[in-house]
């Protein structure tokens, strides 16, 4: 059995004390939780997923109702998220698989880290078209016609490092979005955006760029 899977069942047993979880086959897991309809689950190792590992997973586990992306870097392109929505099948983190257990809503799931920030956008009246390149990396058009990418930064405080890691492994963005809504991003995060050329915000700043373009 492999790490992700030991992981992920021993995730489940001590998080959610209501469910029971067993290994079907390769990385898939059946997972009971009372009065929900059982989930499979897929777990991967994998530290990208695009759309031909989305493609590969489903041809292997067609019964799969949920993909996890196990490791904490795990990165999702947005086609692979396309793909996925597409054929009914939810994805993103062990985290948002344990939510949608209790809920019986794993086929829809959508990375809860993301989840929210990606319907506010969604919901601008300003932002006539949102292209998902990643999980954390919006190319929005604004209703001017100007085009805006933005990068969702989770980390509570975020880091000069943070935000120059995120630029080399997810290109150049327009706008670095500290999504985390207890947090703000340090002196240095700012500058080094700045340097990079990119400005880095919270939601209210990022709001009214949106409304001023």
């Amino acid at each position: 059995m492999s790490w992700q899977l030991d992981y992920a069942l021993e995730f489940i047993k001590k998080n959610f004390s209501k469910a029971t979880a067993q290994l079907l086959h390769g990385d898939a897991i059946q997972i009971s939780y009372p009065d929900m309809p059982d989930t499979i689950a897929v777990i991967s190792a994998d530290y990208l997923i695009n759309t031909e590992t989305a493609k590969a997973y489903c041809l292997q586990y067609p019964e799969m109702d949920f993909l996890c992306g196990y490791r904490k870097q795990c990165a999702w392109e947005g086609g692979a998220i396309d793909f996925l929505v597409h054929h009914h099948v939810g994805w993103g983190s062990a985290g948002t698989l344990g939510s949608a257990l209790q809920t019986g809503e794993a086929k829809t799931a959508a990375h809860k880290d993301y989840a929210f920030s990606y319907r506010l956008i969604r919901q601008n009246r300003l932002v006539v078209k949102v292209e998902r390149e990643f999980d954390r990396v919006l190319r929005l058009t604004l209703s001017g016609g100007r085009m805006v990418r933005v990068g969702m930064i989770l980390e509570y405080e975020p880091t000069a490092d943070a935000i120059r890691t995120f630029w080399d492994r997810f290109g150049p963005i327009d706008v670095a979005w500290n999504i985390n809504p207890n947090g703000h991003p340090t002196v240095e995060a700012i500058g080094a955006g700045r340097n990079l050329g990119c400005e880095v915000m919270k939601w209210d700043e990022l709001r009214e760029l949106l409304q001023t373009h």
